[in-house]
Parts: C-alpha cells; structure tokens; sequence
C-alpha cells in the first residue's frame, strides 16, 4: 500500500491531523517517509474529491479529516488493520 492517497486517509482514519503529524503516523505505521510535494499533492486530490476537509483550526498547522460520506464507508477497524 504505497499509494499516497490511500496512506492520507489511512493516516485521518483514526481522527484529525495536520500534515506533519499524518507524515509521522505514515513513517509509523508503513515505514513510508513522505516528502512533503507527495503530502501536499494527495491532499489536495482528496480535498478535490471531497474524500477529506479542512478543519477550522487557531493554530497555524492545518487539520484535515476524513469526510462523513467517506467515514461511514469505511470498515469500523480500518485504521488498526493497517498496522
């Protein structure tokens, strides 16, 4: 699974993140170090699909979840199965 895309919403399937913290949990949890043009890039195509949203944030870090209509497609254990 090295899909940029599918490692984003992998990452967001256990709760809100900002981009350093989704590259952290990435490198965690499949070994994968992500640079941050491949980041930004899968981001910014599940934003277009609308698979993932900004959340409104104080903190200059960006957050980024997981969509409802993707949320409740996806199996209830899908962020641990990936470990």
């Amino acid at each position: 699974m090295a899909d940029p895309t599918l490692l984003v919403l992998s990452s967001l399937a256990d709760g809100v993140k900002h981009g350093y913290a989704i590259m952290e949990d990435i490198d965690r949890f499949a070994g994968i170090r992500m640079g941050p043009g491949t980041l930004y890039g899968a981001i910014t195509r599940l934003e277009q699909r609308r698979w993932i949203r900004r959340v409104a944030s104080e903190d200059r870090r960006q957050p980024y979840a997981i969509t409802p209509r993707v949320a409740n497609i996806l199996p209830r254990n899908w962020s641990s199965s990936i470990e």
